[in-house]
């Protein structure tokens, strides 16, 4: 029976043209731009800009972002393993069939999920895109979602676990207080679009990859294991 289920994900902005061409129609600019001319010259000069700043915050939405790195660590994995991929749903379903093959029903509820952010992000992120796509989400992910951020038996989330609800500490951060090696380096969060685009996303597994490391590293020092 699997114990815990290290999880991270990497996910990028929309690549799908309609929501693409929703956000361009629904830019605007400042509200103190108030004449037709100014306005005009707002919408050529840095309308593409702003359009493309949002395109990027989608990727901290569920409804339109994509998940490229599904890094794990089962508790009797000797490290992590990290699936990557553009094509979002061959990615989900390879994970799902991983779980299936590793994590039989029983032991889904038997199985706590631990993440850094997971309960607020991670985990609701996964689930729905899995719904976009048509998925059924694995019955352990589904259960971890689902379960309240203090729910350690369910979802041990590192950030709510060392600052409580509703406060955040960055994994970096928290690395430094435990004196645990740092998985941030030349890549993190906000820079996985910009090295996926760039034909990178190899860079990114291994990103992923370390931040499961640091994961695990911090939940077994807070729950000395």
């Amino acid at each position: 029976m699997y114990k815990t289920l290290v999880l991270d994900i990497e996910t990028v902005g929309t690549s799908r043209q309609d929501v693409i061409d929703y956000i361009a129609a629904n830019i605007k600019p400042p509200a103190t731009y108030k004449k037709a001319e100014s306005i005009e010259a707002w919408y050529k000069e840095q309308g593409p800009a702003a359009i493309a700043e949002e395109v990027a915050k989608t990727s901290l939405s569920g409804a339109f972002g994509q998940v490229v790195c599904i890094g794990y660590q089962l508790d009797d994995m000797e490290s992590p393993f990290v699936m990557h991929g553009l094509n979002e749903r061959e990615l989900l379903e390879g994970f799902s069939k991983m779980l299936l093959e590793c994590v039989d029903q029983k032991d889904a509820f038997a199985t706590t999920v631990v993440g850094h952010n997971a309960s607020s992000f991670d985990l609701r992120f996964l689930v729905q895109r899995y719904i976009v796509n048509g998925i059924r989400p694995p019955s352990v992910i589904r259960r971890a979602a689902d379960a309240k951020p203090w729910e350690a038996e369910k979802v041990f989330d590192t950030m709510v676990q060392w600052a409580g609800v509703g406060n955040r500490i960055s994994l970096d951060k928290l690395c430094l207080a435990l004196n645990i090696k740092s998985p941030k380096g030349e890549i993190d969060g906000s820079k996985v679009g910009e090295f996926v685009a760039a034909g990178r996303i190899s860079e990114v597994a291994d990103y992923c990859r370390d931040d499961v490391t640091a994961t695990k590293a911090v939940y077994q020092r807070m729950t000395f294991s």
